[in-house]
């Protein structure tokens, strides 16, 4: 069954820049659109990025568009999001996942914790 682990979130200033990755394991990525999802306190879980898997259509929201990019490594079985010029309103907990539809298409892991503030 495919697995997917998140890492790179931290605490960053307003205007700052993280990397996130999301590495699968007991199967390979390449077969799969990926997407990145954020949950913050009291709200809902949002898509906010989805990449397919020939790497030829990619979807940000409107709130992360032109700040974030998401990319994917299939060699690596890696999807990144870099995400550039941070506001506090992307505080959250980020998830990667398959996408079926607008929604994540497996189980939710512990996702990483992106915390934006000065």
């Amino acid at each position: 069954q495919l697995q997917l682990v998140e890492s790179g979130g931290g605490l960053v200033q307003p205007g700052g820049s993280l990397t996130l990755s999301c590495i699968a394991s007991g199967s390979t990525l390449d077969n799969y659109t990926i997407g990145w999802f954020r949950q913050a306190p009291g709200k809902e879980r949002e898509g906010v990025s989805c990449v397919s898997s020939r790497d030829d259509y990619t979807y940000y929201s409107d709130s992360v568009k032109g700040r974030f990019t998401i990319s994917r490594d299939n060699a690596k079985n890696t999807v990144y999001l870099q995400m550039n010029s941070l506001k506090p309103e992307d505080t959250a907990i980020y998830y990667c996942n398959t996408v079926d539809g607008r929604q994540g298409g497996g189980p939710w892991g512990q996702g990483t914790q992106v915390t934006v503030s000065s």
